[in-house]
């Protein structure tokens, strides 16, 4: 392949498409870097009419995304997976892709467990000219931008279900991740950090009342790609509801510990299940301890590693009285029977806030 003319892709998951195709441009200056085109059912239906039937929906959806970007012109395609079965998708939807006639460079990070020399030598080989210490400030880059992207959804979680002006979080988020995809020095992105989280916390909101509080917990890629669970969250902050989600990026780079998981699991789990189920378990209990209203458990049909943490779940469900909603989705999941369920227990956790509030009133009568 001429190094002169690469168009490096990637698929989507949730808005760090943004911060891939920055470190991209910041490693290969001169080549073209470009996220897949935006999910839509296309990329659905392309991704499910190659793929196994049995495999998961996350598979499905990079599927889609593989292919749209070849057919925009990539011919460097990035996978990043390392977890559970995923681990190995790469080799699978590389030969699925080659035996669609599809010319192209596949970079499966997941291979050689991504050792900084294998991955030093792959961008060599692609043509990267930076030094060693260009590289990593390059990585340093990337690590900022993923903190402050990762700081500010979470606190927009919590808070978008309250904002008295409509779209005013999504506004400052949309603004927010144009700035990160160009800042280029650690100072432009520490201004950025300190403009755009005082504009967050200076937005009016209404908290009065009782606020619902539910947790979301599941696995990696359902939870982080919004397409992929018929935008959930937000479906949530319409029903004034503060979200919490602790699975993000940073949470699976530097956060994650499975002793540490299973040791706060403590009852519920005496090994890992595999991928992040134990880290479901051990959300769900923080959560219940912490008096949230209701959990809710998203997962791809048939992820193995969810579905063990599913009888740790019931029982954590049963011995805190704490309601779990389970949601599987796949290719063929209904928009309206998701929006329905999600309907019906949003009612219900209310309706629960509202009679224990009612006992504590006789109570204290």
């Amino acid at each position: 392949m001429d190094k002169q003319q690469l168009v490096i892709s990637f698929p989507h998951m949730g808005n760090y498409g943004v911060l891939i195709k920055a470190l991209f441009e910041d490693l290969f200056p001169n080549q073209k870097v470009m996220a897949a085109p935006p999910i839509t059912l296309k990329t659905l239906e392309l991704g499910s009419k190659y793929s196994p039937d049995f495999v998961c929906s996350p598979f499905k959806y990079n599927m889609g995304n593989y292919i749209e970007s070849l057919q925009a012109g990539a011919n460097v395609l990035l996978q990043t997976g390392m977890g559970c079965r995923y681990g190995y998708y790469g080799e699978v939807q590389e030969q699925i892709l080659k035996d669609l006639g599809y010319d192209f460079e596949f970079l499966c990070f997941a291979r050689d467990n991504a050792k900084p020399n294998s991955v030093y030598r792959t961008l060599r080989r692609l043509g990267c000219s930076l030094s060693i210490r260009e590289i990593l400030h390059a990585l340093l880059l990337t690590w900022e931008r993923l903190r402050i992207l990762d700081t500010f959804e979470y606190y927009m979680r919590e808070n978008m279900g309250f904002e008295t002006e409509p779209g005013s979080f999504e506004k400052l988020h949309q603004s927010l991740l144009k700035e990160l995809g160009v800042a280029d020095s650690s100072l432009a992105l520490q201004k950025i950090r300190n403009q755009y989280f005082r504009a967050a916390q200076s937005l009016p909101l209404n908290k009065s009342g009782e606020i619902l509080r539910v947790g979301v917990i599941g696995e990696l890629y359902t939870l982080m790609e919004p397409y992929s669970n018929f935008y959930l969250e937000k479906q949530l902050a319409q029903r004034n509801i503060c979200v919490s989600r602790a699975m993000s990026v940073s949470f699976l780079l530097f956060g994650k510990n499975d002793k540490s998981s299973l040791r706060k699991s403590r009852g519920y789990l005496k090994y890992t299940v595999g991928a992040n189920g134990v880290d479901s378990v051990c959300q769900a209990k923080q959560y219940a301890k912490q008096g949230y209203d209701g959990i809710i458990h998203m997962k791809s049909f048939g992820c193995i590693p969810e579905l063990n943490a599913m009888p740790s779940l019931t029982r954590l469900e049963h011995d805190y009285d704490m309601p779990i909603l389970h949601l599987s989705f796949d290719a063929n999941t209904s928009e309206v029977g998701v929006e329905t369920r999600l309907e019906a227990f949003a009612d219900m956790i209310a309706m629960r806030r509202e009679n224990a509030y009612g006992r504590a009133r006789v109570s204290g009568g």
